[in-house]
């Protein structure tokens, strides 16, 4: 089973050493590893270079239109059974590959694999561990993506059955995408181990575009709530309730005095 990791970079040469040196060192020898660079300026290249010639490592420097996007170039270009991306400012976990390859192996049925996380600083160093529980979409919907991407894995077909990540969304990807395949009939499996780490630091996407990524949550909440719980009228309730609180801040924030 060949995985396939794909990493979306622009200007992130400061912390890729660390994503690329993660899936070097997996004890997993059928690997590719595409790094999407979207154009940088900074020691990007030096340091993927420092890595030497790897027959498995492939790099591309083009222009694109974001984050999404690079992703799904990256995921075109893959030839593995599984997929994932690993953003450019975070790292995998020794043997990831081979519990994540044995997971899919003894569950035929399963198309996504997702696990736990390790919260870390800017500087790598270990903070907390984010653990998450079974697959429950109404967990996912009501709460928010709990899932985290860093530590997702997909089945191919996936993409090649015509799913890609949106690329209108530029925060919340993850969260649509996974509210999207659910509702086209994949099957998701939590493994409870600790696959990956995310990296807190003051440049993180979604830290600042805080203000998009809400709206973007909001508007897949009433999506989804309306195709799956059209008659359950406590998540009605509650879908109305935060549409109208976004609306109200958004409107008191525009009347206060500059």
């Amino acid at each position: 089973m060949k995985i396939s990791i794909v990493t979306p970079s622009y200007n992130y040469g400061r912390y890729i050493g660390d994503a690329i040196r993660s899936v070097i060192d997996q004890d997993y020898g059928n690997k590719e590893y595409i790094i999407m660079d979207g154009g940088s300026t900074d020691d990007t290249y030096e340091v993927v270079r420092s890595f030497g010639e790897l027959s498995y490592l492939k790099w591309v420097s083009e222009p694109d239109d974001g984050q999404t996007n690079a992703i799904n170039k990256g995921f075109e270009l893959a030839s593995g059974d599984v997929v994932a991306w690993l953003n450019a400012d975070d790292f995998y976990l020794p043997e990831t590959f081979s519990r994540v390859a044995q997971a899919f192996r003894e569950n035929p049925d399963v198309d996504v694999i997702y696990g736990d996380t390790m919260f870390v600083d800017e500087n790598g160093n270990f903070k907390r561990i984010k653990k998450e529980h079974d697959f429950d979409f109404k967990i996912l919907l009501y709460y928010g993506c709990y899932i985290q991407s860093t530590s997702t894995f997909f089945r191919r077909r996936i993409f090649e059955e015509g799913n890609k990540l949106n690329e209108s969304f530029r925060v919340v990807m993850d969260y649509e995408y996974f509210l999207r395949i659910y509702d086209r009939g994949y099957k998701f499996k939590y493994l409870p181990k600790v696959l990956s780490t995310f990296r807190w630091h003051g440049d993180n996407v979604s830290i600042k575009n805080k203000k998009v990524g809400m709206r973007e949550k909001l508007d897949m909440r009433k999506k989804y709530s309306d195709i799956k719980f059209s008659n359950d009228i406590n998540y009605k309730i509650y879908f109305e309730i935060m549409r109208y609180l976004h609306t109200a801040r958004r409107l008191a924030k525009k009347r206060l005095p500059k």
